[in-house]
């Protein structure tokens, strides 16, 4: 790209006379400082603003007889000029790729059969059914599934340790027996208040601690038992399928997504 020096300097001019008439200065009447000292203060302010607008200029009318598609913002670096007449200028820019469609007459597809037997349709069902799993309050001990709600403080030595004993946590039950573990058992108690011994996981945050056997108290707040949906109508509403005339129906008209 190119831009002429000449036409620069004209551009220059003329906005350092307008903005002359409203300029302020100490000293000075506004409108009445001399263009001299306002081409002082302003002038490379002033002739940086008309060679960017320039250059823009001609960017976009070189890339619109180009007929090129612009992506992004062009990195624009200035050239060593031939004469001191005009400004030459480079730009590097990435473009949209031309995409051309071919002949699809000749084309074929082939459209995969997918048979859904029984099996699949009851363990999809399951699954679904799993995904909206709802917890209900449980006055019984823990069982396997369970969601626990346990306060536990741990101790090692008899001393309290950072992290052994934290908020108020829920987490699902894993057994349904207290035992020695890597770390503490929190899912397997069956009574509200439950002393558990345990080893500190080796890869633990504190250092000092890690890898010694600790004593957890623990107390079960809630138990929260499993229950998940029927098979009825209303179940095949949360798939999305209003008419389907039961569970299966509706698992086989569901979203794929839905079962995973």
């Amino acid at each position: 790209m190119s831009v002429a020096v000449e036409e620069i300097d004209r551009q220059v001019d003329e906005r350092l006379k307008k903005l002359a008439r409203d300029v302020r200065m100490p000293g000075f009447r506004p409108g009445k400082v001399p263009l001299k000292l306002v081409a002082q203060t302003y002038g490379p302010q002033v002739r940086s603003e008309v060679l960017g607008d320039a250059v823009q200029k001609a960017f976009t009318e070189v890339v619109k007889e180009a007929n090129l598609r612009v992506a992004g913002y062009p990195r624009i670096e200035k050239k060593a000029a031939a004469d001191d007449k005009a400004l030459e200028f480079s730009a590097t820019f990435e473009i949209y790729p031309e995409v051309k469609l071919g002949d699809l007459g000749a084309a074929s597809i082939e459209r995969p059969q997918v048979e859904v037997d029984d099996v699949a349709v009851d363990r999809t069902i399951e699954i679904l059914r799993r995904q909206r799993t709802r917890f209900v309050p449980a006055s019984r001990p823990a069982r396997d599934g369970d969601r626990l709600t346990v306060d536990f403080e741990g101790t090692i030595a008899g001393q309290a340790f950072d992290g052994g004993k934290p908020r108020t946590s829920s987490f699902r039950s894993a057994k349904a027996a207290c035992c020695r573990s890597s770390r503490p058992p929190r899912a397997a108690c069956r009574r509200r208040e439950q002393d558990v011994r345990g080893q500190v996981p080796d890869n633990y945050h504190g250092k000092d601690v890690a890898g010694k056997e600790a004593s957890f108290e623990m107390e079960v707040k809630s138990v929260d038992e499993p229950q998940l949906p029927a098979l009825d109508a209303e179940f095949a509403k949360q798939l999305g399928v209003a008419e389907a005339t039961s569970p299966r129906c509706a698992a086989r008209s569901a979203p794929t997504s839905s079962a995973r």
